[in-house]
């Protein structure tokens, strides 16, 4: 006669799952005994709450399964909360569950009890409390179908201590199974689509990260070599995952992060074909406040309705997978478009390789140019590790201001999966996304681009990847501040801002000694200031057995705007 956490731990197994990630206190004592014995799924120890979360996220978007979260409950579950955050806006399939005080003992509000339902409905797509132990198996069942079924995102369940250890012999184990997301979009929206695009003398495609997450890649570049469109991709406030190849020579690279600079980019452009992104998610207030131009026309496709027309009026909003809708709207352009169309559109496309190859050998010349400087420029650090980049590579980016898309940009990231950017902006997210997409792909070499205050906010994953020997390339980029508040202070006019003054954005006297830190918790730590010693190194490390760390200190200098184009 099975537990409660037997048929959880069971039917998890049976659907796939292999590891949970974790942080365990007394109410979840049952699921750690349990997992003593039943060896079918690993249980993977954070010392922290953060990069517990953070290491879910990473497996969950690189294996493309769901992600098994057990935290401690109140006091865990709110040291979770900020990775919760990033999983939600990111649209991650988690199944973060929590123990709960026994229910007879709730009347007396006994300490550790709390409302975690209601904490956390705001960045879940549900949230329930299993009271019974009966009811367990179809909460499973239904939390992994919410999670993993477009749009997908993370979820929770709480989880009573004594309904974990209560016995029943009636239990409906029947295995979780999902639904084929796979929604073909309706012709006439397609059509509608199609004849937009085909009318328009300066077409342009916005796309973002739920174009590798759907597969629809091979799609979207056939429906931009058809219309020798430009595909600009989505702002760094969503850019999470490659929306188009970098290398492809109609790559027009990303949307800067500010309305006037969107405009401009965009103003040239009288249709707008949007796919797989937020349309948009800004960061700070500047004016105009519309960021898309007036006269531009939209054609929308995603899999959510909510996202056609929620900020902007569409022409044709196309609700349908990306992957089909791409490829139905592709093979009707081929058919309908015009010889007058296409010679158009040979000509856009034959215009815009050019622009971007000198964009392109702009950046490279920039970057021999700061080579040599000293301290280390972002720049320099950039475009001398995009030379030791394997083609298999998956690059984790928790620096902004000193990745600044430069990979993207030099077109030197050769598949379209491994690379993960920040969404959600909750620090502490980089290193152990890093150990879990290293989890999901362990013939694959894992390059960790890690801000110095971002990396102390989930440095204990670094044990964990000790723990379980796990070889991520950890490098930090160390300016010893916080320079994306400084150069938003300048954006927003602040009178010490244009100094580069803003009291707590400075992380010195004393800094942080990453080196001692990483060996504490049992990784392999450098401090290197020479790009040549540091490129040998990082080449070197790929071929590793074991995760190490380097801290790479950078220049101070504060940047303008950051630069997505």
């Amino acid at each position: 006669m099975p537990t409660g956490i037997q048929a959880f731990i069971h039917m998890l197994a049976e659907a796939g799952v292999r590891y949970i990630f974790g942080n365990p206190g007394t109410t979840e004592l049952p699921l750690n005994d349990e997992l003593v014995t039943d060896r079918r799924i690993q249980y993977i120890l954070g010392l922290q709450e953060v990069p517990v979360m953070a290491m879910a996220d990473g497996f969950a978007m690189a294996s493309r399964q769901l992600g098994v979260v057990n935290l401690h409950i109140s006091c865990g579950l709110g040291n979770a909360m900020g990775m919760l955050y990033n999983a939600f806006r990111e649209g991650t399939p988690l199944l973060v569950t929590a123990g709960q005080q026994d229910r007879r003992l709730i009347f007396e509000d006994p300490i550790l009890w709390g409302e975690m339902v209601q904490v956390t409905k705001p960045w879940t797509k549900w949230s329930v409390e299993v009271n019974r132990v009966q009811d367990l198996p179809t909460a499973l069942r239904r939390a992994a179908q919410v999670a993993l079924t477009p749009p997908t995102g993370p979820v929770f369940m709480s989880l009573p201590l004594d309904v974990q250890m209560e016995m029943c012999e009636t239990l409906d184990l029947s295995p979780i199974r999902l639904p084929d997301a796979r929604v073909r979009p309706p012709v006439a929206a397609i059509r509608a689509a199609a004849e937009l695009l085909l009318q328009a003398k300066n077409p342009c495609i916005l796309a973002g990260s739920r174009i590798t997450e759907h597969d629809a890649m091979p799609e979207l570049v056939a429906v931009a070599e058809i219309l020798g469109a430009p595909v600009v991709t989505e702002p760094g406030t969503t850019h999470g995952r490659l929306a188009f190849p970098s290398d492809h020579p109609l790559n027009g690279q990303g949307l800067p992060l500010w309305s006037p600079e969107i405009r401009e980019k965009l103003k040239e452009f009288d249709v707008v074909l949007v796919v797989g992104m937020d349309l948009l998610r800004q960061y700070l207030y500047f004016e105009p406040a519309r960021a898309i131009p007036e006269h531009i026309r939209i054609v929308h496709i995603d899999e959510d309705p909510w996202q056609l027309g929620k900020n902007y009026p569409v022409t044709v909003g196309v609700i349908g997978h990306s992957k089909a809708s791409l490829a139905e709207l592709s093979e009707l352009l081929e058919k309908e478009m015009s010889d007058e169309q296409a010679s158009a559109a040979m000509h856009r496309s034959t215009e815009r390789i050019s622009k971007h190859s000198k964009a392109r050998e702009a950046l490279r010349a920039e970057i021999e140019n700061q080579l040599g400087a000293q301290p280390i420029t972002p720049l320099g650090l950039m475009g001398s590790l995009a030379r030791v980049l394997p083609p298999n590579v998956a690059v984790i980016e928790e620096a902004v201001t000193t990745t600044n898309t430069t990979f993207e940009r030099l077109g030197v990231l050769k598949n379209t999966t491994g690379y993960f950017g920040h969404r959600g902006w909750a620090l502490g997210w980089g290193l152990g996304c890093a150990i879990g997409a290293k989890l999901a792909w362990r013939d694959r070499p894992v390059l960790a681009l890690l801000g110095e205050g971002a990396a102390t906010y989930g440095v204990q994953g670094l044990w964990s990847a000790a723990r379980y020997n796990i070889p991520v390339s950890f490098v930090i980029c160390n300016n010893a501040q916080y320079q994306i508040l400084k150069i938003c202070g300048r954006g927003l006019q602040l009178p010490q801002a244009a100094h580069g003054q803003g009291e707590g954005l400075d992380v010195v006297n004393p800094e942080v000694d990453h080196v001692a830190l990483a060996r504490a918790f049992g990784v392999e730590a450098y401090r290197v200031t020479d790009l040549q010693e540091l490129t040998d190194r990082v080449r070197d490390s790929f071929h590793r057995d074991r995760p190490i760390l380097f801290d790479v200190p950078i220049s101070r200098e504060i940047q303008g705007r950051l630069n997505y184009g």
